[in-house]
């Protein structure tokens, strides 16, 4: 007999994401030992050999609960006992910067990041289904975070990969009893104490009870929608940024407000502010500073930044001061990205800058 629906459609999912990987690449399968990333670290144990691939494993110590570095070691040992080669367990400090989700998800891509360098990874799988997507897709409603956390996260970026973007989380579950394999639930996800859990409970089932069912399949569809016109709008925009020295205030009030908003947004991370935590109203507030400056002094921003406009330019200082002193002497690079990436009337030069 072959595979249950459940375990096929979760090992189409990975053969589909890992298809396009050179003979012999090493496929990294990110787990947590939930169900969702123990599936999909079955599923690639099983794909990769089939397709010529090397598979391995990765787990993320966050150090956050009693019994985390046992907890650890043992899902690193599921995954070696599932033929996984090599298997990592990685133990983070995550810090405080926007937020205990927002710093322990920093923590762990640094950590999962570092993990593929090391052994030469060509990807890292992830295990983030259409349940996530749909949970992502409501924090930025609720947030008022914008079209860029409306188009949810991607399939791709990077050396990350997101295979079951496309299943249910109850796909995954069920892959795990056909195969009988043991999930860890890890108690965060249903503390309500956090944003993510208190949506996932409460918030998606009451609007599946308002509005019937396919909420979530509709929440992910509109990500989908949404991300080809961010990625367009990031890359215009990220052409006309040059790092985080200061800008001119005249060439970025020309540009229209999708690709200013953006290009402030990525100064801003660019001068230290972590992305997760920097948000819409941050970002409005730079703007303001642009495009309706009344003498404002400054805006402090998320991970120390400050922003604050000199003369014709936007300048950012990060914890030390010691950009803020660039910009505000002029010995920094004054208005580099913008000079380069616009004309004198403030019109974009082509994505490519």
């Amino acid at each position: 007999m072959g595979p249950t629906p459940a375990v096929a459609a979760v090992r189409r999912a990975v053969r589909d994401c890992v298809g396009d990987l050179a003979p012999g690449a090493l496929v990294l399968a990110a787990c947590s030992g939930g169900a969702d990333s123990l599936a999909l670290a079955a599923a690639a144990a099983f794909v990769a050999p089939r397709a010529g691939l090397r598979a391995g494993g990765v787990t993320v110590d966050h150090g956050l609960q009693p019994g985390s570095a046992a907890r650890a070691a043992a899902v690193a040992a599921r995954l070696a006992r599932l033929g996984l080669d090599p298997v990592s367990s990685v133990p983070v400090a995550v810090g405080s910067a926007g937020g205990p989700e927002a710093a322990a998800r920093a923590a762990r891509y640094e950590a999962l990041a570092r993990v593929a360098g090391d052994t030469g990874a060509a990807a890292v799988l992830l295990g983030h289904t259409l349940d996530d997507q749909a949970e992502t897709v409501l924090l930025g409603l609720a947030r008022g975070s914008g079209p860029r956390s409306l188009a949810g996260m991607p399939a791709v970026r990077g050396v990350f990969r997101r295979p079951l973007l496309g299943l249910r989380r109850s796909v995954a579950g069920a892959a795990c009893a056909d195969q009988d394999l043991p999930p860890w639930e890890d108690p965060h996800n249903a503390d309500r104490r956090y944003a993510r859990a208190r949506v996932r409970h409460d918030a998606l089932p009451a609007l599946e009870a308002a509005l019937g069912p396919g909420v979530a399949e509709a929440l992910a569809r509109t990500a989908g929608q949404l991300r080809a016109d961010a990625e367009f709008l990031e890359s215009v925009s990220a052409g006309l940024r040059m790092g985080a020295g200061p800008l001119a205030v005249l060439s970025l009030s020309g540009l229209p407000a999708a690709i200013r908003t953006r290009v402030l947004r990525g100064a801003a991370v660019a001068a230290g502010c972590p992305a997760g935590a920097l948000s819409e109203r941050h970002v409005r507030a730079l703007d303001e500073l642009v495009t309706g400056f009344r003498g404002q002094r400054w805006i402090d921003l998320p991970g120390g930044v400050r922003a604050a406009r000199r003369g014709g330019e936007l300048c950012f200082a990060g914890a030390d001061g010691t950009a803020d002193e660039r910009g505000a002497d002029g010995r920094g690079r004054p208005g580099a990205g913008l000079e380069r990436g616009a004309d004198q009337r403030g019109a974009p030069a082509g994505a490519d800058g």
